[in-house]
């Protein structure tokens, strides 16, 4: 049974949002348990009451909501030793800022490309993630309507996390943080993400790939998640080609939870210095190469 801990944060308001719905939802039934993590105590969900034939049809996996006061792009150390539970995959309830402050949900895995360690991690560092989970926390958002819905490139913290983790967050100012019907939206998706995760897994038809150029929003890396069977876990900005190496890309590889099928190159959303410098690392491993235009 494949165990889930849900990441809220004090000091986040649209995860304090979401939390609020996750504790006073009609449809799940978190009840506080014995078990303590950051000096909290952590909720487990122990009902669910859906019409969702294909989310009953599973054996319910055990979910866990923890709460911390660490910032979530700041949260390097788990303390899993306190907590009497052994997450397998980690789910952070985040918020989104934007200088367009565009009304959006957005999911993504986190890393640094670059040496720069302003928003968290260590440089040059990526996370554990799942391109399983990656997809699955953006097509359990995808029906709804409203906010713009968005795949974010990999960035910023935690990358220390021994867990595999994704980022579902709410934006894109303080306005939309604390809108009740974005945060229920996103919270009920975080629980949809789940069983879907899990739906992947069992079916096994899916891709895997890790994607290079393209800009933040990852318009045509977006498009494949959403119209193939492609997953992806890491996607490499434009604006960090000339900082990737053999060993970074290396790191990519390892750790993706899946095996990874393609390297997917968003071809003309990458100059061609950084295709020079690009491909022949690519090059190094014995991974397809592929352009986003070929699926």
């Amino acid at each position: 049974m494949k165990t889930f801990l849900i990441i809220t944060s004090l000091e986040d308001k649209a995860s304090m949002n979401m939390r609020e719905k996750f504790l006073n939802s009609k449809s799940y039934n978190f009840k506080e348990t014995n078990y303590v993590w950051h000096e909290n105590p952590i909720y487990k969900l122990t009902d669910i009451s859906s019409e969702d034939e294909k989310s009953s049809s599973f054996t319910q996996p055990e979910i866990y909501l923890g709460l911390t006061k660490e910032p979530l792009i700041f949260l390097n150390d788990l303390k899993l030793e306190d907590a009497k539970i052994n997450p397998d995959f980690l789910i952070f309830a985040s918020r989104h800022t934007s200088k367009t402050a565009r009304p959006a949900f957005l999911v993504h895995t986190t890393g640094n490309w670059s040496k720069d360690v302003d928003f968290g991690g260590e440089p040059q560092d990526l996370s554990i993630a799942s391109a399983l989970l990656h997809k699955a926390g953006f097509m359990s958002l995808t029906e709804q309507e409203g906010f713009s819905l968005d795949i974010e490139v990999t960035h910023h913290g935690p990358t220390t996390l021994e867990k595999p983790l994704i980022f579902m967050e709410l934006g894109s100012s303080k306005e939309e943080w604390v809108i009740g019907e974005a945060g229920k939206v996103v919270s009920n998706a975080i629980i949809t993400t789940i069983f879907q995760f899990l739906d992947y897994n069992e079916e096994k038809d899916q891709e895997i790939g890790l994607g290079f150029g393209g800009t933040h929003y990852a318009p045509n890396y977006l498009r494949l998640i959403k119209n193939k069977n492609i997953a992806m876990s890491f996607i490499c900005p434009k604006y960090y080609i000339q900082d990737l190496n053999v060993d970074l890309i290396h790191k990519m590889v390892k750790n993706t939870l899946e095996t990874v099928d393609y390297f997917i190159i968003d071809w003309k959303g990458t100059n061609s210095e950084d295709k020079k410098h690009l491909i022949p690392l690519l090059e190094e491993f014995d991974i397809p190469i592929k352009k986003t235009k070929d699926f």
